[in-house]
């Protein structure tokens, strides 16, 4: 059984085959309800997860399951039409497959989506909210194992684990577009189950 940093080199390997060597400008990993996003990507190269070697596959319904290759609104990028979870038997590892492969692509920004509860009693169903932080609850850490060091540290800093510039980006756009911005703490356990009202009281109180 290959490696993940095997598996990776070889993801990689087709990927770069099919985009014909033209390195994508952004990442996207489209959540939930935001799929069709990539219905929207001009000239676009669809390549199913399953005919990539070694890579996982999404088993869950409303995940297509496919990377979408293309330009939107004059920007290269390159969509994950689906994604893959934890609670679908994948280790942390497995599922972190595609950011790194993204990385190895030239993608040094990112935007992933999601949809998910909300804990902030000011919130309302339907709010956008802008991810600052976020606590790790699901016991588990992507970088267990052995280090690959052409991704980064062993141990990385955490201070400020999202891009303060993209945030402000966002900011601005939502005001322009006079869109009610949200911004918050995101609180992940391991799922498939929803949190217990106790767990919910205590991810409030926590600051999520």
């Amino acid at each position: 059984m290959l490696d993940v940093s095997e598996r990776i080199n070889e993801a990689y390997n087709y990927l770069i085959r099919k985009m014909d060597g033209n390195e994508p400008e952004l990442g996207l990993i489209l959540g939930s309800g935001l799929g069709v996003l990539a219905d929207e990507i001009i000239d676009p190269v669809c390549i199913p997860y399953g005919d990539i070697p070694s890579f996982p596959v999404s088993t869950v319904e409303g995940h297509s399951g496919q990377f979408v290759f293309g330009k939107l609104e004059g920007k290269t990028v390159l969509a994950m039409q689906g994604r893959f979870h934890y609670y679908e038997g994948y280790s942390m590892q497995e599922i972190t497959i595609p950011v790194r492969v993204m990385s190895k692509l030239g993608i040094k920004k990112m935007i992933i989506t999601n949809a998910a509860g909300g804990v902030n009693e000011s919130f309302k169903a339907g709010d956008l909210m802008i991810i600052n932080d976020h606590i790790n609850f699901s016991g588990d850490n992507p970088l267990i194992g052995p280090n690959l060091d052409e991704f980064g540290s062993r141990f990385p800093d955490m201070s400020s684990p999202y891009d303060e510039e993209m945030i402000s980006v966002l900011k601005n756009v939502a005001l322009e577009q006079n869109i009610n911005l949200k911004e918050g703490v995101y609180f992940y356990s391991q799922g498939p189950s929803y949190e217990t009202p106790a767990e919910v009281k205590m991810a409030r109180i926590c600051g999520a």
